[in-house]
């Protein structure tokens, strides 16, 4: 009896221990499911573009592309006057990569120039039967549809971005399709993807310059007096040990400039990276020159041991030339550009915002010439051409310019004639200039 109790016991025993065992090693499908990220969800192919729906729709082509949420599309004249709609993406907002640059900022640009590149048809859908404006007053909301294939089907844009983890919210739940939208977010996030991810951007300088953009310098320059900044542009000229830098900016169809000293303190591979045609990333100090009365970026460093120092200054490409732009004498003396910042719009003379940039302007009268006639200076020699055209004055500082045979060039080539220029655009005594480099870039025309 008792052996019989005792293999009762033992097998009573047996039988709790293989049941916990089970237990541990099987847990139920809600805990299989914890900590692991579910099967990811494509909601731009689920979500389909109803073209019987009451929103506005308009078929487009792209214009310009400015930036991860923002573009500028062609579009019928009926539509908006000029035949160009400035638009603003719906539900998102991308990093900025047209201002200060952010961390995926060039990564959510370079996602919208890649989709539409590669659409073979474009329509833009308003949210709902109007459209509507921005709170700049100068773009319109819409949700941007495209297909790479004729018989394909229209993914929606904007979704595709937050999907992609590229953009955070704006207003993305108070629209027509903010169920799917927050969807998108949270699947993104869950994921981990680009802004979610925790993880460095590998197209993000993390130095210690503010990264931005030339016409962020330009805007708010004083502000970033005495401050270390990276921006990238074209070099187009380099003369007395400076170089001058150049930058399109899409969004106001405008080049923006500034001077950089770099003094004596490159050689090599550092000179290398300066020169005209290049495209460069430049790292320097913001500083008011006295003596020339504008602002300039000076203290350029190159550590050859290291190439992908933030700190560094680095070519990026080559092959570049000077944008020269047709410009008319009164765009230069009496033009005014408004820009949108995010508390307010600034006006700016157009001569101040294209400070060091190139520039282009025909059939200059020249009505006197002034010439430095200190012999111990270096500019001995060099002109100043007061000129007139349509009744604007317009004065064109030269360098010391020779001709072909080494002679310098003096004011009887030039007064009284009338001439065409092509030089950058400059500032002496309170007074905006154009600075010409060389005697190719004067053309007299009788």
């Amino acid at each position: 009896m008792k052996k019989t109790f005792k293999r009762i016991t033992l097998f009573c025993i047996a039988c709790i221990l293989i049941f916990s065992f089970v237990s541990c090693t099987t847990d139920s499908p809600n805990e299989q499911n914890e900590g692991q990220t579910p099967e990811a969800v494509d909601f731009v192919s689920n979500l389909k573009l109803d073209m019987n729906s009451d929103s506005l729709k308009i078929e487009a082509t792209v214009h310009m592309f400015v930036d991860g949420d923002t573009t500028h599309f062609n579009v019928p004249s009926d539509i908006v006057d000029d035949g160009v709609l400035k638009a603003r993406y719906l539900a998102i907002n991308t990093p900025e990569s047209t201002g200060k640059i952010e961390e995926y900022g060039k990564a959510a640009s370079n996602f919208t120039r890649n989709a539409l590149s590669s659409a073979c048809s474009i329509i833009l859908e308003s949210d709902d039967s109007n459209l509507n404006l921005d709170s700049t007053g100068g773009r319109y909301l819409v949700w941007v549809w495209y297909k790479t294939e004729q018989n394909g089907e229209y993914r929606n844009l904007n979704l595709e971005i937050l999907q992609n983890g590229l953009a955070i919210a704006s207003s993305s739940a108070n629209n027509r399709y903010g169920e799917v939208c927050m969807d998108a977010i949270a699947q993104a996030k869950q994921q981990k993807l680009n802004v979610y991810s925790g993880k460095p951007d590998p197209d993000f300088y993390y130095g210690d310059a503010i990264e931005l953009t030339l016409k962020e310098l330009r805007c708010n320059i004083e502000s970033y007096n005495g401050i270390k900044v990276a921006f990238e542009g074209v070099i187009t000229k380099n003369n007395a040990n400076t170089v001058f830098i150049e930058e399109y900016d899409p969004e106001t169809d405008m080049y923006y400039g500034i001077s950089v000293y770099y003094g004596y303190g490159l050689s090599g591979e550092g000179l290398n990276i300066l020169s005209v045609g290049n495209r460069s990333r430049i790292v320097g100090t913001v500083q008011y020159y006295e003596a020339g009365g504008t602002y300039q970026v000076s203290g350029l460093t190159y550590r050859q041991m290291k190439p992908n120092d933030p700190g560094n200054i680095q070519k990026i490409s080559s092959g570049h030339s000077p944008a020269f732009p047709l410009t008319s004498p009164d765009t230069f003396v009496n033009g005014k550009v408004s820009i949108q910042s995010e508390d307010d719009i600034k006006t700016f003379d157009y001569a101040y915002l294209t400070m060091n940039t190139s520039l282009i302007m025909e059939n200059l009268e020249v009505m006197s010439v002034y010439t430095t006639t200190d012999q111990e200076s270096s500019s001995y020699g060099a002109m100043t051409l007061n000129c007139i055209v349509d009744g604007i004055e317009i004065s064109v500082r030269t360098v010391v310019l020779l001709d072909g045979d080494g002679n310098l060039i003096t004011a009887d080539a030039f007064e009284g004639k009338t001439i065409d220029v092509k030089g950058l655009v400059d500032f002496f005594d309170g007074k905006y200039q154009i600075k010409v480099f060389s005697a190719k870039d004067i053309t007299i025309k009788n």
